[in-house]
């Protein structure tokens, strides 16, 4: 490992894109069935996504953890207004990028971004409890605080920033947080390149500490190609 690579080991809050996924598709990304919600849910790293809150309306038990919630409400408010409009200009200029079945167009995918985004920022007002401020690899749960970690967008997303030591790390701390199992999408960085060295690379780690580590596919694909996701569960 180089000097400049030794460095690649954590991301300021204003180096990564604050997304506001769906509960619908964090249900398809992630492939996750009704038995799947009948247990304790993490988000890490949650951003402005309102599965958390959607999950809770449903009676479902989750909470969810980012950096980004240490930043005043108002604040965090304009900022994802200013981070769709963003994404989606950047989404209307590299639409070949991206397989648009889930949402009809670019605009459909628009519309969900910021329905949902406005969700999340009325539930963070009215249960701020939810939400907890930190960031991986150390999170402020005991161990076997929830059943399932899902975790999207940070790892594999910004490999040119976050080192292999740096992907182990956060899912060794994933697991410690969640007895049963973590889901990791997807498997590309933010250009859509495939990881193979890197997956491969984690995968034989956690192999050899005894942990479960597979990569399954999913019903779902917005970056081309993406169609995965890596599933690690903890010995019984």
């Amino acid at each position: 490992m180089s000097a400049d690579e030794s460095q690649r080991g954590a991301l300021s809050i204003g180096e990564y894109l604050i997304s506001t996924r769906s509960f619908e598709e964090y249900r398809a990304m992630f492939g996750l069935t009704d038995d799947d919600l009948a247990g304790r849910l993490l988000d890490c790293p949650g951003g402005g996504s309102s599965f958390t809150a959607t999950a809770a309306a449903r009676g479902i038990d989750a909470v969810a953890v980012d950096p980004v919630y240490a930043t005043l409400p108002e604040r965090l408010s304009d900022r994802l207004d200013h981070e769709l409009a963003r994404g989606t200009r950047w989404a209307e200029a590299n639409a070949d990028r991206y397989v648009w079945d889930f949402y009809g167009d670019v605009a459909g995918h628009a519309r969900v971004q910021a329905d949902s985004g406005r969700l999340f920022t009325r539930d963070l007002a009215r249960h701020p409890g939810r939400y907890v401020a930190a960031a991986l690899p150390s999170l402020p749960f005991p161990g076997d605080a929830v059943d399932l970690v899902l975790s999207s967008h940070l790892l594999f997303t910004y490999a040119d920033r976050l080192d292999a030591d740096f992907h182990l790390a956060a899912v060794q701390e994933m697991l410690r947080v969640g007895r049963r199992e973590v889901r990791i999408h997807p498997l590309v960085d933010q250009a859509g390149r495939p990881l193979p060295g890197l997956v491969d690379r984690l995968v034989a780690a956690l192999t050899r500490s005894g942990v479960h580590a597979a990569i399954e596919p999913v019903d779902y694909e917005f970056q081309r190609g993406a169609t995965s996701m890596l599933r690690i569960r903890r010995p019984q």
